[in-house]
């Protein structure tokens, strides 16, 4: 029996492997080496979703932090409804740096320490959407200049926009047995409210002027005994100026428009987003991914 040169054994090796041609060892895929590629992937995955759920939980409880200083002040020993939202952040492992941060911004002030000056950009980003976009800013320059850049990366402009919409303050109550809707409008209407609607789970919304908000929430708080949840500003969209969206497509660019603004959120103060578009001819399933995107901004 003869034994193969290694001219021969070198081909037959490569009949069933890659050869370099320079140094003329056999290169082949190892099977291992896929899998690690695959677990690795996994794990940025879920990192990705752990950090997001993340984002999400810190932004509530800060913001819940923040509403809490500017109904009650922020000493917590006076203030029930801060020394709550503190312990919650507390529980969620939310970090003491976070909670004083929303303490300060409930103050109108930032980390620092220097007063926060509100910053609105107008946008009309792709599918001729309407954007108003508000912030908290240390340098209004500063960030208007980031905001243009972060608007033009997202396929948008800055462009005059507010005509579209209407600045209305929004007051969402918790609901409370034995109160009915009766109830609340009345009361509503005597502390000057705008509107009335019915909220989530027997909730109460009321919209009043933006410089009579805080009154009014007070007011009908007082005169019905309900406790206050939410309270803001908003740049409610016209009904003849709304826009529907025609394919998923622009559903996926105003996505990564938003994933791009969480980015950028905690640097450039961004607090809130609100656009003039509907769902249109978009399917449900990139609606829904769009307005789970945006619900940490509204």
């Amino acid at each position: 029996m003869s034994i193969p040169t290694p001219r021969l054994l070198l081909r037959s090796f490569s009949a069933s492997s890659n050869v370099c041609r320079t140094c003329q060892r056999g290169l082949a895929m190892s099977s291992r080496l896929q899998s690690g590629h695959n677990k690795w992937s996994t794990i940025k995955h879920d990192k990705a979703k752990k950090d997001a759920q993340m984002t999400k939980q810190r932004s509530s409880n800060s913001h819940a932090i923040s509403l809490a200083v500017k109904l009650g002040g922020p000493d917590p020993n006076l203030n029930p409804r801060l020394a709550l939202a503190i312990q919650s952040a507390k529980k969620a492992s939310i970090p003491k740096n976070i909670i004083e941060q929303a303490i300060q911004r409930g103050q109108g002030v930032s980390a620092s320490g220097a007063a926060l000056e509100p910053v609105t950009l107008e946008a009309m980003m792709p599918g001729s959407v309407a954007v108003m976009i508000d912030c908290e800013a240390e340098s209004r320059n500063r960030t208007l200049n980031d905001m243009r850049n972060v608007i033009k990366k997202g396929g948008g402009s800055t462009s005059s926009v507010s005509f579209m919409f209407t600045r209305k303050g929004r007051i969402e109550y918790k609901a409370k047995e034995g109160v009915d809707s009766e109830q609340v409008l009345e009361a509503a209407l005597e502390a000057g409210a705008l509107d009335v609607e019915d909220g989530e789970d027997g909730t109460a919304v009321i919209f009043a002027e933006p410089s009579e908000t805080k009154a009014v929430a007070e007011k009908v708080a007082q005169a019905i005994g309900l406790e206050i949840d939410q309270m803001d500003i908003l740049w409610v969209p016209n009904e003849d100026t709304m826009v529907a969206l025609s394919k998923d497509l622009e559903a996926e660019e105003l996505g990564k428009f938003v994933d791009h603004l969480k980015e950028v959120a905690p640097v450039l103060g961004v607090q809130a987003v609100y656009w003039n578009c509907t769902q249109g001819g978009v399917s449900d399933a990139a609606w829904e991914d769009l307005m789970d995107k945006v619900k940490d901004f509204q």
